[in-house]
């Protein structure tokens, strides 16, 4: 059965198919193969949850990346293509569809929500018990999440139970140990069990096909443009707590009260929940300003390393081991690798190298330097003082990150050399994701008994 969805979207591709051919030197032959390779792209799209309309302007505009010709076409039907996007009617299926994704969304970040004021109703409110809200942050605000995955995607009973029992593992984490509220484990264990749970979401995201390596990329895209959302929706939401606090002062009434005890956590909870919607919602959007923002800070952090390489050489400082500078490294070393996987998910794997690979070459090995002079100041410390949990922890993370950027680097290097296929550096990528689940993991369930909940 033919849909209108269907019809629309065979119209544009023959629209785009005439104004192929319309060159001279483009033959029936070329023509059908780049339709073939244009609905090859929409096929992928439309699976991953986008509409037919939205599949082919993306399409359309990666294949812009590829040939002349489709950047042309891009470029002349852009505001046609978007106004079809924005104002086109929907058919009454897909519109009620929508509502009722819209509807889910709002009961499951309600259910945020809940979650994270429920505890107040047993006195472990935001200023109740110490410690308990930072080792149970991420259960509570992502286990809703992965459940409005797993709801969104069917997912099947084994791949439930297994997210149950992952998540039942990291409340048994969170609070089965003795840790007290200044121990270094506690931590360790807030820091690494939101990241544990996130392969979780992962795992509802992927719909269970976690050995997919599309499918693991399609992920590590969704993170991207997850946190681009909740960033945004995080500037909104303070400038209304702003407004909220000053106009209430205005006529005498103090509003930070409720800010603090309801506004903040709710309103944070549920945005978790909001932003992953927006991504699914509204793919194209970030399709187009997400890998603008890998361009504009790509160079930005290849220029910060490169600083501070120089800043070493010349000075002969070492780095500073200490726990804040620690975690500043690292911070610095994540970003970094978000913006190549980012940049990696968002890149077509056919195009041939160019400047910005190159650039993305350099701003590796600058890391790969870095994470080098961390991992030696780190073992220099733990051979003078010992091991402790986190000296421990950031070794192990170094080491971790140390062997993706070192399989990253020569990958590139091969990439930019024409002696690989992009395609290798995308598995490296996606296999990895297990390697990192894998330590978080070890240090939120291994590491407090080890060091005896130190």
């Amino acid at each position: 059965m033919t849909t209108d969805a269907d019809t629309d979207l065979e119209s544009q591709i023959a629209r785009w198919r005439s104004y192929t051919l319309r060159r001279r030197a483009m033959r029936d032959s070329d023509a059908d193969e780049l339709e073939d390779h244009l609905r090859g792209r929409i096929t992928d799209l439309t699976e991953a949850g986008l509409r037919s309309d939205e599949a082919f302007l993306i399409a359309v505009k990666r294949m812009g990346r590829l040939d002349e010709i489709s950047r042309e076409f891009a470029r002349e039907h852009s505001d046609r293509l978007w106004k079809q996007l924005v104002l086109a009617p929907e058919p009454d299926g897909a519109a009620a569809g929508r509502r009722h994704d819209l509807a889910a969304m709002l009961v499951f970040a309600a259910l945020a929500a809940i979650a994270v004021k429920a505890p107040a109703a047993f006195g472990l409110g935001l200023g109740g018990e110490a410690g308990f809200y930072a080792r149970n942050l991420g259960p509570l605000t992502l286990t809703p999440l992965a459940a409005y995955f797993a709801w969104r995607r069917r997912t099947g009973p084994r791949t439930l139970a297994v997210m149950a029992a992952l998540v039942a593992l990291a409340a048994v984490g969170a609070n089965a140990y003795p840790l007290a509220a200044d121990s270094q484990s506690i931590v360790l264990t807030s820091i690494h069990l939101p990241i544990a749970l996130w392969f979780v979401v992962g795992a509802a995201y992927v719909g269970g096909e976690w050995r997919s390596g599309r499918r693991r990329m399609d992920f590590i895209r969704f993170t991207g443009e997850w946190f681009i959302y909740l960033v945004l929706i995080g500037l909104g939401g303070g400038v209304l707590t702003l407004f909220t606090v000053g106009t209430f002062g205005a006529i005498g009434l103090d509003a930070e009260p409720f800010v603090e005890s309801w506004l903040l956590p709710c309103g944070a909870a549920a945005a978790v929940v909001v932003a992953a919607w927006l991504v699914e919602a509204k793919q194209s959007v970030v399709e187009n300003m997400a890998p603008v923002l890998t361009r504009v800070f790509t160079p930005l952090f290849t220029a910060a390393l490169l600083a501070v390489l120089a800043a070493i050489a010349l000075t002969g400082s070492l780095i500073d081991v200490e726990r804040d500078a620690l975690i500043l490294f690292n911070l610095l070393l994540v970003v970094v690798l978000g913006l190549l996987l980012y940049s990696v998910s968002a890149r077509d794997p056919e195009a041939r190298p160019g400047g910005f690979d190159r650039l993305q070459l350099g701003l590796v090995v600058s890391a790969l330097l870095i994470d080098l002079l961390v991992l030696l100041a780190v073992a220099g410390r733990i051979g003078e003082w010992g091991f402790s949990p986190n000296k421990t922890a950031a070794l192990g993370e170094n080491i971790v990150l140390f062997a993706n950027l070192a399989g990253t680097a020569w990958l590139l290097l091969s990439f930019v050399r024409n002696r690989s296929p992009f395609s290798r550096l995308e598995r490296w990528q996606t296999g990895y994701v297990g390697v990192y689940a894998a330590w978080v993991w070890a240090v939120v369930l291994v590491f407090p008994p080890l060091f005896a909940y130190a």
